[in-house]
């Protein structure tokens, strides 16, 4: 999960955080939402075995609301 530079957070699945913040903030392939709202600071990371499981858990963390978010990045800080 990112936090955009007008505060708002951004949830995505990828195989490589590194190069997936770098295109955020830096390239066209950034999500379209984020290109908008440049720079992102990256708030939160889960790892997981598969994409799949990975997907199932960003449509879970998508569905939170934002103090639910909040506090899961306070979490794990």
């Amino acid at each position: 999960m990112v936090e955009c530079a007008d505060k708002t957070l951004y949830c995505g699945s990828t195989c490589d955080v590194e190069k997936r913040i770098h295109e955020h903030n830096h390239t066209k392939a950034g999500a379209k939402y984020t290109r908008a709202r440049r720079p992102v600071q990256l708030v939160h990371v889960e790892l997981y075995k598969t994409l799949a499981k990975a997907r199932k858990r960003e449509a879970e963390i998508k569905r939170l609301t934002r103090v639910q978010k909040n506090k899961l990045i306070q979490t794990h800080e």
